[in-house]
């Protein structure tokens, strides 16, 4: 079989799909059929939203389906009617066994982790969170449980000192489409193998889960370590955003984004929360050290450098809560 002959569906919604789409595109193999979201309002005029992934399929002039529900006969047999031999899934919601078990060559899926470390919807965000070094990409087939299927092939990268989550999504997404074209070529030549993830475990470890993203999530809680709240807000940046309030002098509370910090300073004898400011500068106590803040938002305005803010915002008694 040759890359024009093997027959794709793929699966996928933001920018981290595309770049595996754009991959497989380019470089010839035959994408049948395109599956996303279904378009939905967005922003303060609720305007209609396209995915990252419709609008590509869109220049492309790819078969596009954006069903509402996965498990609808219309689109199932709309699916089946495009004849594919393999799925391919990225950044996508779970697929009900009809969709992941039709094509005969199987459905296989790219995850953000090195599993079956950080199975779940935010893997990117808990490695850095967890001020792990080391991450990387995983393509495998699907099974019924999420994220728990047999893995085809992984490659890894180092995590730095001072990557964010949004840095190393981008090195992940371009490995991972490099990672995806391998695994199709694999396929098409019939040499794929695959290990059970359970064979990656050490006697008694249990997977790393990697839950959805909340605003709580986010919340930055600065009576811990300061080394722990400096690897939160690096692993909610730039998206969606470490934040806490800012209580000021009067006693109100001003909800403030935190997207970038220096390193961790050890010696804090102030109460966690305590802000000491001198106009340009911004650092704020945790339980063991202070955490220098570097660029923040506060809510309605846009993300600045701390020395702007500062000249815009009376720090006089104020701590974060």
């Amino acid at each position: 079989m040759t890359k024009q002959e093997l027959r794709i569906v793929f699966f996928g919604t933001p920018d981290f799909a595309v770049c595996s789409l754009r991959r497989l595109v380019e470089q010839g193999y035959n994408i049948v059929g395109v599956v996303t979201m279904p378009d939905k309002p967005a922003g303060r005029g609720h305007q209609l939203y396209q995915s990252d992934v419709k609008r590509y399929a869109v220049e492309q002039g790819l078969r596009l389906l954006q069903p509402v529900s996965l498990k609808d006969e219309a689109f199932v047999e709309e699916l089946r009617s495009l004849d594919a031999q393999l799925h391919i899934v990225i950044a996508f919601r779970m697929l009900p066994q009809v969709v992941w078990s039709m094509p005969p060559l199987g459905t296989f899926n790219l995850h953000a982790s090195l599993l079956p470390r950080y199975r779940g919807a935010a893997p990117i965000n808990w490695a850095v969170m967890n001020g792990d070094t080391t991450t990387g990409v995983t393509t495998f087939f699907l099974k019924h449980e999420i994220d728990t299927g047999d893995i085809i092939e992984q490659r890894s990268i180092p995590i730095g000192r001072h990557d964010n989550a949004g840095t190393v999504h981008d090195r992940l997404m371009e490995l991972g489409a490099d990672m995806v074209v391998h695994t199709v070529e694999d396929i098409i030549a019939g040499t794929v193998t695959t290990t059970p993830q359970d064979q990656l475990l050490h006697a008694g470890e249990e997977p790393t889960p990697a839950p959805k993203i909340f605003k709580d999530t986010c919340r930055i809680a600065w009576d811990r370590p300061a080394e722990a709240v400096y690897n939160h807000i690096r692993g909610l940046s730039p998206y969606p955003a470490a934040w806490s309030t800012l209580v000021d002098a009067a006693g109100t509370g001003h909800d403030i984004k935190i997207f970038e910090t220096g390193e961790p300073e050890k010696g804090a004898s102030a109460e966690s929360g305590t802000v000491d400011a001198d106009g340009k500068t911004l650092r704020v106590a945790c339980a063991d050290g202070w955490l220098p803040v570097l660029s923040l938002q506060q809510a309605g305005k846009r993300r600045m450098a701390v020395d702007a803010f500062l000249r815009g915002f009376d720090m006089s008694g104020c701590h974060f809560a």
